[in-house]
């Protein structure tokens, strides 16, 4: 999809995709900024469990090495893996080639392809929610209704980020470019996106849908091609959020005071830790310790406090995945509109967004 959109792109749409890269990496700061502070109003801390075994990155440097040897990896490994940084590159090169050697046919074949592959992801798409509740009996019948409730206040606090994040903060981004009310076209996303991405816990396999609730608001399919699938790697608010409260509840179990001037850089290694994560159920959960390191907690104490993440996942990551995917569509329609009221075209606000913004 990316490098069919690239190839028949139109020229002149290089600002908005440096707008929506900032937005995504400034939403991502904000709420980070969000946790902290509700972690300072409502401080706690937890049992943790026995430690996990799965390995998780040791510092910054190892995520940003791994990083950028996941986008030059070679693009079948990439395919194969679900390396999606690696995916998104590759795609843009040959999007880029296509567009400078390719013929008119040679690209029309290519959109071919493009489409004729998401509906067969649509169609796949919609068995997720019977694999998802499969997991949620596996998990309640090996452990019980008391993982709903032993590690509660936690998760109630990252939910209440997480919705606060989406209904209030997001909204006022939004009505900061538009100058309108945002709740219409967010209300929109949330049920035709977040909804979906809800049960299935992941925004990679939520790009079809993104792209298709993109189609229904009309925007520009030559941006939302390349916007949405980049969204689902990088913006993900629900993930900093997340990364963050769990470290400062684990600096608070362990007695570890939390200055504010610390807390700072914390949003910012929870910024581009949640751009490392990965676009698939738990992707966040192993970048806790990358965090962690931040205040000399040893790893593992660090993977005790992923495992108690894997236990609260089943609600934490559904509220996480459907913030970070319905906000990948949310904000690329407020940058599309931003950028056709600017250059003074016709904004056409498509469904609900319409009707209640005459």
């Amino acid at each position: 999809m990316v490098a069919s959109a690239i190839s028949k792109a139109k020229s002149g749409i290089g600002p908005k995709y440096r707008t929506i890269v900032i937005i995504f990496l400034l939403t991502n700061f904000i709420a980070a900024v969000v946790a902290v502070l509700m972690c300072y109003m409502f401080p706690m801390g937890i049992h943790l469990s026995s430690a996990s075994i799965a390995s998780a990155p040791e510092g910054l440097g190892e995520i940003m090495k791994d990083m950028i040897l996941n986008i030059f990896s070679n693009p079948i490994k990439s395919l194969s893996e679900g390396e999606y940084l690696g995916i998104l590159f590759w795609s843009i090169i040959i999007g880029v080639s296509l567009r400078i050697v390719a013929s008119d046919t040679t690209k029309d074949v290519i959109e071919d392809i493009a489409d004729s592959i998401t509906k067969v992801v649509n169609f796949i798409i919609q068995f997720a929610p019977i694999g998802i509740m499969g997991l949620v009996f596996t998990s309640v019948s090996e452990s019980g209704l008391g993982i709903f409730t032993e590690y509660g206040e936690l998760l109630l606090l990252i939910v209440g980020c997480i919705v606060f994040v989406g209904l209030v903060i997001n909204p006022i981004i939004s009505y900061l470019f538009l100058k309108r009310n945002p709740y219409p076209l967010l209300f929109t996303c949330l049920r035709d996106s977040g909804i979906t991405a809800f049960f299935s816990r992941s925004s990679a396999a939520n790009i079809p849908i993104n792209m298709r609730l993109c189609e229904k608001l009309g925007l520009d399919r030559d941006f939302f091609s390349i916007s949405i699938p980049l969204g689902s790697t990088i913006n993900t608010n629900g993930a900093a959020i997340t990364i963050t409260i769990m470290t400062i509840v684990t600096c608070y179990t362990l007695g570890i005071q939390v200055p504010f001037s610390i807390a700072i850089v914390l949003c910012f290694v929870s910024t581009l830790a949640a751009c490392g994560a990965s676009g698939i159920v738990g992707g966040s959960l192993l970048l806790i310790p990358l965090a962690c390191s931040l205040f000399g907690i040893s790893q593992d104490i660090s993977m005790q406090v992923v495992a108690v993440g894997f236990v609260i996942s089943i609600v934490q990551d559904s509220f996480e995945t459907a913030l970070n995917s319905s906000c990948d569509v949310f904000f690329t329609a407020v940058t599309e509109y931003y950028y056709r009221a600017k250059n003074g075209e016709p904004v056409n606000y498509m469904g609900d967004f319409a009707k209640k913004n005459k």
